[in-house]
């Protein structure tokens, strides 16, 4: 997993530098790409809906495979919001799964610390 948040640090490094040079605050940054997880979810419901053919006007524009790359990209997107709000992202992620993973399953609040 160190990778995987190698990764999203470098993304979140690459979007604050981008953010800065345009003159924006560390707050405005945030509340920004808090926003950005609002969007991608709008997109994975657009293709949930084309992946349902439910649009008359659309029928079915996506496939389940287009749901799975925008749920993705609302995972992807979290995870950098997280990042470039914490700079201990990876362990604040690690504790609250292990939270959230207690309450629904028996013994793996010590399994996942």
């Amino acid at each position: 997993m160190t990778a995987t948040w190698d990764t999203i640090t470098a993304l979140a490094d690459r979007f604050d530098a981008s953010d800065a040079e345009m003159g924006l605050e560390p707050e405005e940054s945030h509340l920004l790409q808090v926003l950005k997880i609002g969007e991608e979810f709008g997109e994975a419901a657009q293709a949930v809906i084309g992946a349902k053919g439910t649009n008359p006007r659309k029928g079915h524009s996506h496939s389940w495979e287009d749901v799975h790359d925008e749920v993705c990209d609302v995972v992807i997107t979290g995870m950098v919001a997280l990042a470039r709000m914490r700079p201990d992202a990876a362990a604040y992620f690690a504790r609250q799964l292990a939270l959230k993973a207690g309450k629904f399953l028996p013994g793996s609040e010590e399994s996942a610390s």
